[in-house]
């Protein structure tokens, strides 16, 4: 008996995802653990593995069409499985209009259809439910629509999209009406005419405002402007960064390293090395072992408790042209540095070529930024949740500083610590920047 292939949900509270391609072609053979399908998430390409040897007898989702998690996008079969009509098995497995087991994308241009009432259904409280995917579900909720007003055109009457777009559509429209309507124009009472008999001229009033200038000024066109649709990665950044910031009660704790021994050491581990190490790959590296020294850091709020972890997990922010990705290198506290250097590097390359795998995005206590190669010498960053901290690294610069009562010239980096107050006290985040600057300060004890 042939059997359907679902969209997978790729992450926690991932309700949709695109299907990317499809890497075995229809009717041919493939074995367990084969690619049979490549999805893609707001950051990442995920390989989708067959559970068993089989064949692809049908796709029900083209390339590049957005799927709602737990939706069929293909019928497979058993290896040497006979199937001489697909459409039978299809509707014997409860697909039974053509296309009803794919999910159009809801900015896809369609088709005219009869726009016809949502499928419902009664819950076991007696409450009305419609059809509708999820992304309109947020887009009608953000927009403050109901679901049970509005008119589906999807597949089988489901709401999609270009239904919640068309109904804040007609919303606007009745609103610029209503303005209209009320405009003083519009709304003016009627007077009744005067004889002119009765009209008596009033008395001059003198003047109180300023004669308009003789050469009066154009009137001034509205600037030009481009909106650029939002990707899928730039909505989830925004939406995950504005929970973090509404959530996650910020404090920051700031910091200064001296760092010249630091450079000299990194110096003498490229020089003739295969692998370069960079001042980021040294930072990670002295976190991880700061995280090792103050435990207390090590940590991540779930809502219910402080969850405390073993090994140091860093995630690394690297910026691509279609938006931020935050890796995490695992257990860094084990890595040796030219290991910490190798694996950066790589996660670099993959993430600029959207290469990158969702359980490679997940996971970490913590999160490195650095913005030092475009000079900028201090900020702040927002906390990648559930992480309890942040560290945004700044330029490495030369300044004057005192020693002793001397005037000496230091290469100084300024750090700044973002730390969630649910799980970390501030005496403990203060800790730990005094760990992590001792360290950068005496880099020896970073490769111990």
């Amino acid at each position: 008996m042939p059997e359907l292939l679902r969209m997978p949900e790729i992450a926690a509270s991932t309700m949709s995802a695109v299907l990317a391609g499809w890497p075995v072609a229809v009717n041919t053979a493939f074995s367990a653990q084969d690619v049979i399908a490549t999805v893609e998430t707001d950051k990442a390409v995920v390989d989708v593995e067959a559970e068993a040897d089989g064949v692809i007898l049908r796709t029900l989702v083209t390339e590049g069409t957005e799927v709602a998690v737990g939706t069929a996008i293909a019928v497979l079969a058993r290896p040497g499985e006979s199937v001489d009509d697909v459409d039978a098995a299809l509707a014997a497995l409860g697909v039974t209009a053509p296309g009803a087991g794919t999910a159009a994308p809801d900015d896809a241009v369609a088709p005219p259809v009869a726009a016809s009432a949502a499928p419902e259904y009664s819950g076991g409280n007696g409450a009305v439910r419609r059809f509708a995917s999820p992304l309109a579900r947020r887009l009608a909720a953000e927009a403050g629509l109901l679901v049970t007003d509005l008119v589906g055109t999807g597949p089988g009457g489901r709401i999609v999209r270009r239904d919640v777009e068309a109904a804040i559509a007609q919303r606007v429209a009745r609103e610029e009406a209503t303005v209209h309507d009320a405009s003083p124009a519009a709304t003016a009472p009627v007077v009744a005419p005067v004889p002119a008999a009765a009209v008596v001229p009033p008395a001059p009033v003198p003047s109180t405002t300023a004669p308009a200038p003789r050469h009066a000024a154009a009137s001034v066109e509205p600037a030009q402007y481009t909106d650029q649709p939002l990707s899928r990665m730039r909505k989830a950044v925004a939406a995950r960064l504005t929970e973090s910031k509404a959530t996650a009660p910020h404090f920051y704790v700031r910091g200064t390293a001296r760092v010249d021994e630091l450079l000299r050491m990194r110096a003498d581990l490229n020089d003739g090395a295969d692998v370069r190490v960079s001042v980021n790959d040294l930072v990670v590296k002295a976190v991880a072992r700061a995280h090792q020294l103050v435990p207390e850091m090590n940590v991540i709020w779930t809502g219910d408790a402080i969850r405390s972890f073993a090994g140091v997990d860093v995630a690394v922010a690297v910026a691509t042209d279609s938006g931020l990705v935050t890796p995490v290198l695992t257990s860094v506290e084990g890595r040796s540095i030219t290991e910490v250097a190798a694996a950066t590097r790589d996660f670099v390359e993959r993430a600029r070529e959207g290469r990158l795998r969702q359980q490679e995005l997940e996971g970490g206590s913590v999160t490195v930024t650095n913005l030092g190669m475009y000079g900028v010498e201090e900020f702040s960053a927002i906390i990648n949740p559930p992480q309890a901290a942040i560290l945004a690294v700044g330029a490495a610069k030369q300044e004057a500083v005192v020693v002793d009562g001397r005037l000496e010239v230091a290469t100084l980096l300024r750090l700044t610590l973002s730390v969630d107050h649910r799980p970390v006290d501030g005496a403990t985040a203060a800790r730990w920047m005094a760990a992590f600057v001792g360290l950068l300060e005496r880099p020896v004890r970073i490769l111990s």
